[in-house]
């Protein structure tokens, strides 16, 4: 599986300010293979998303609803 291309639904939705200064938002994704993986997100997705949704990222693209 290339690393750049996966699709999978949301696990786990997180915010944190990692550095004391930058919030940062993550996705932990469960592949469609059954691993996970972790993912930075920009706000607009992070809002639009819920665990249970789809999302999909092929390769060079960011990662989108699918």
């Amino acid at each position: 599986m290339n690393k750049d291309a996966w699709s999978g639904t949301v696990a786990k939705k997180s915010r944190a300010l990692l550095d004391g200064s930058n919030l940062y938002r993550r996705l932990e994704i469960r592949l469609d293979d059954g691993t996970h993986v972790d993912v930075k997100v920009d706000r607009d997705l992070w809002n639009q998303l819920e665990v249970g949704d789809r999302l999909v990222q092929e390769e060079g693209e960011k990662p989108r609803r699918g």
